[in-house]
């Protein structure tokens, strides 16, 4: 049966699988051809960028290492054995596969992690020769990446510091699309991208210290075609000086995501006027002192915009209002964690083209909800948080079950505390009349929960045995789809945490 298929069309099934490595493992045990196709998929990112914080396991990193340690060439396993390191390779013979051929994406932090887990578990921390073999190591895998592959993402920042490695002579990054790197380093770096690499599509970058070099402006104002641009401000910094370099990619930039965690210093925004083709903007500030300059932008406009996101400090609410007078009727998805009355009160008038939508609606608010689910035709989705403060969950049923609109396809839900207690009766209530809908749409149902908190500080509805009999009684029916979410994953897919991924390295 598995020799039936193509290659090609074994290729475009495995591509559905590229998230269940898992399945893609067992498929690389049927045969070779099946094998080489899987392999290829499993090496494309070695790299879990979604995993914040997380320790990798010492069998993992120790796997793909001395995978890589296999195909590196003569000269440089020579080298590794001049200097008396001895990494066991998975078979005496030469691998089966090129595997570091199939990687597109480099992770200079990330191999540094690998090579630091595996030398430290068997030397000790203080040793004088653990350093230098780190360095040796980690230069030679990424030598052999330079060298052989068509490098898609390059990630590089300042955590690795390899003071013996020159890009000059390498030239696998040629073809990158997409670059993650710091202001840190060193101007040779940037001065060798700007000579090979001018189709980036997206560039993301960490600003930790006052100067920027010449080097890194003119790489930036070499790009052909930038697409979306990342910015990150930290401490006493901000991106100010690039801002010149930037305006060259006024009429093709259509993302701009920028995050700042800076301290006593003012983030200039007016220049985000100047990208009139935006689509995407998210603002992730940390500081309300931080949003100032957002009064700037109230009156710019941005004919193409249809994501706009504020997941941490919102500006002024009535510059914001301005703003969404001139371009909240674009909007697709709006996100903010600002429960301001007159904002709240703004959406349902100025953004009827919406979506998707996420705000904070106080307790007293739902007519607010209830307006805007019949003004804002378009809508899908909305996310909303109860308890507390915030709305009542039976309320929330009541009023999307009677005012949402053909459209609307789902509902997610978190209880930041404890709801009034939805019965088993309010729940079936709810599905009834929603399976009554002339629509005839299955709801996607979400309980978002956070793992974070004790599982005895929860408060969602499916927490009761009763209501889970009701869910699985209209699962069955088809009348609803229901899962229940961590809300820390929510926020990552929704990109409003720190999504970038300096703070998300992390080795499968």
């Amino acid at each position: 049966m598995a020799s039936t298929f193509s290659a090609d069309c074994l290729h475009e099934i495995f591509e559905h699988l590229e998230e269940d490595k898992t399945a893609l493992y067992s498929c690389s045990l049927v045969n070779r051809l099946w094998c080489k196709i899987s392999v290829k998929i499993l090496w494309r990112n070695i790299w879990n960028y979604k995993v914040i914080y997380q320790q990798p396991s010492l069998r993992a990193v120790s796997s793909i290492l001395s995978t890589l340690i296999a195909c590196l060439p003569d000269k440089s396993k020579e080298l590794l054995h001049q200097n008396n390191i001895f990494i066991s390779t998975p078979t005496s013979k030469s691998p089966l596969f090129n595997y570091a051929a199939f990687c597109k994406v480099l992770s200079i932090c990330g191999i540094g992690k690998i090579v630091d887990n595996v030398l430290r578990n068997g030397i000790p921390d203080n040793s004088p020769s653990l350093k230098n073999k780190y360095y040796i190591i980690a230069n030679e895998i990424i030598k052999m990446f330079m060298d052989q592959i068509s490098l898609k993402k390059l990630i590089y920042d300042q955590k690795i510091q390899l003071n013996k490695f020159s890009f000059t002579c390498y030239f696998g990054a040629k073809d990158l699309s997409e670059l993650r790197c710091s202001s840190y380093l060193t101007s040779d770096f940037f001065y060798w991208l700007s000579r090979t690499c001018h189709n980036l599509q997206l560039i993301a970058i960490e600003f930790h210290n006052h100067e920027i070099s010449k080097e890194l402006k003119e790489f930036i104002s070499s790009q052909n075609n930038l697409k979306s641009l990342i910015l990150i401000s930290y401490y006493n910094n901000s991106w100010s000086n690039i801002i010149p370099a930037l305006k060259k990619h006024s009429s093709t930039l259509t993302k701009l995501h920028l995050y700042s965690y800076s301290k006593n210093v003012i983030v200039p925004l007016l220049f985000v006027s100047l990208f009139t083709n935006l689509r995407e903007f998210i603002l992730s500030f940390y500081r309300e002192s931080d949003t100032e300059d957002f009064k700037s932008l109230q009156y710019a406009k941005f004919p193409k915009l249809q994501t706009l996101k504020i997941p941490y400090q919102c500006p002024n609410p009535e510059h914001v209002i301005k703003f969404l007078e001139t371009n909240g009727k674009y909007l697709k998805k709006f996100y903010t964690i600002e429960n301001y009355n007159a904002l709240n009160l703004s959406i349902a008038k100025l953004c009827p083209n919406l979506q998707r939508l996420f705000i904070r609606f106080n307790r007293d608010e739902i007519d607010i909800l209830k307006a805007i689910l019949i003004n804002c035709q378009y809508l899908e989705s909305i996310k909303i948080w109860c308890g507390e403060d915030y709305l009542i969950e039976k309320e929330v049923l009541k009023t999307v079950a009677n005012y949402s609109l053909n459209n609307f396809c789902e509902l997610k839900l978190f209880n930041h505390s404890k709801s009034d207690f939805v019965s088993s009766e309010d729940l079936e209530s709810f599905f009834i009349s929603w399976k009554n809908r002339k629509s005839k749409q299955l709801l996607k149902l979400t309980i978002l929960k956070d793992t974070k908190i004790d599982n005895n500080c929860y408060y969602g509805l499916d927490e009761y045995e009763e209501n889970m009999k009701i869910i699985e009684k209209y699962e069955s029916l088809r009348i609803i789809k229901f899962r229940a979410k961590d809300y820390i994953k929510e926020e990552e897919e929704e990109e409003v945490l720190d999504n970038h991924y300096f703070f998300k390295i992390g080795i499968i």
